[in-house]
């Protein structure tokens, strides 16, 4: 593919610029009190920080100078932005409050630097390609946000203490900072019987954001939690099974299915084989499944085989048979 014109390869930094803009416009909107801007230019931060790469990758306008601003811009917009949001929200003046504000800025700031050194190591198995490493830097400013997002929305509560915020803002701290793998929708892969279920989905969401945002929002955030108990499964289970790396959705299910068949001890059923009084049916025998079918009735047991059979039968109901003397007396 040709390498783009200049004007074109602004266009990824000019992205990326706005993202930081809007970022830092959320201290300003903190600043005169109006919160519900100030989630909301956050918000339009990641979104533009998730197109920025993408662009970029489409119009094959990747540098060195782009890598280094896109980790610049989330630092400011998603760890010093969120910060500085909760701490003129819950502790304006309070040493306790900026400790906190602190200590979420410098996570945000090593997990960016975490990520860049993990893109220049290429020793990685394929399939981590699939995950990210801790909490993403976006998804980790959002969920910061969280009790606030509810105090907009439901007024005061528990979930508005300080203590609970402070609990809260550290949480996350540790979760950006943290091993654990989180679902990567850079590499996500959409059947084509799914793209219509997946577009009327986008449309609720769009729906559900323009006339309820903060609900939309908390749901949003609460369901990515959610994932990470599957997300560490998955990664689990790509670990343990090489031959699933470079297998497509389709292939790595059916893997699944007969690793699940092999574990229970199941075998698929054979055409040939039937049960019961329709294999009695037929004729043929229960022990041998390979033996064709027997042709006629079946031999019809007589003398003490007969008796044997009967008595069982009765005994299988509940009911004695009557001794023969009583029999040969009632009649």
């Amino acid at each position: 593919m040709a390498r783009s014109t200049p004007g074109v390869r602004l266009l990824p930094n000019a992205i990326t610029v706005l993202a930081l803009c809007s970022g830092l416009s959320a201290v300003q909107f903190t600043l005169t009190g109006n919160y519900l801007l100030a989630i909301g230019a956050i918000g339009v931060a990641a979104i533009l920080d998730s197109l920025d790469g993408r662009i970029a990758r489409l119009l094959d306008a990747t540098s060195k100078m782009g890598a280094e601003l896109d980790s610049l811009s989330d630092a400011i917009s998603f760890g010093v932005a969120p910060a500085l949001v909760i701490y003129i929200w819950q502790d304006n003046g309070d040493r306790f409050g900026w400790i906190v504000a602190l200590v979420f800025a410098v996570c945000m700031i090593l997990r960016l630097a975490r990520f860049n050194t993990l893109l220049d190591d290429t020793e990685q198995p394929p399939y981590e390609s699939e995950f990210f490493v801790g909490v993403p830097a976006p998804a980790g400013g959002l969920l910061a946000l969280l009790p606030l997002t509810l105090t907009l929305e439901f007024g005061e509560g528990w979930w508005s203490s300080r203590v609970v915020v402070a609990v809260w803002t550290v949480a996350i701290a540790a979760l950006l900072i943290s091993r654990l793998p989180t679902l990567s929708l850079k590499s996500a892969r959409v059947p084509a019987k799914f793209a219509a279920p997946l577009l009327l989905g986008v449309a609720l969401l769009a729906a559900a954001i323009i006339q309820y945002p903060l609900i939309a929002l908390a749901l949003v955030l609460v369901l990515y939690l959610l994932h990470l108990p599957y997300a560490v499964h998955r990664h689990r289970w790509l670990a343990r099974h090489p031959e699933a790396w470079d297998a497509q959705p389709k292939e790595r299910r059916a893997i699944r299915r007969a690793r699940s068949h092999r574990r229970l001890g199941l075998r698929r059923p054979r055409l040939r084989r039937v049960a019961g009084a329709a294999r009695r049916a037929v004729g043929r025998p229960f022990g041998n499944h390979d033996e064709p079918p027997r042709t006629g009735t079946p031999p019809v047991p007589r003398g003490r085989a007969a008796e044997t059979d009967r008595t069982r039968s009765w005994r299988r109901t509940g009911l004695r048979l009557r001794q023969r003397d009583e029999d040969s007396d009632g009649k």
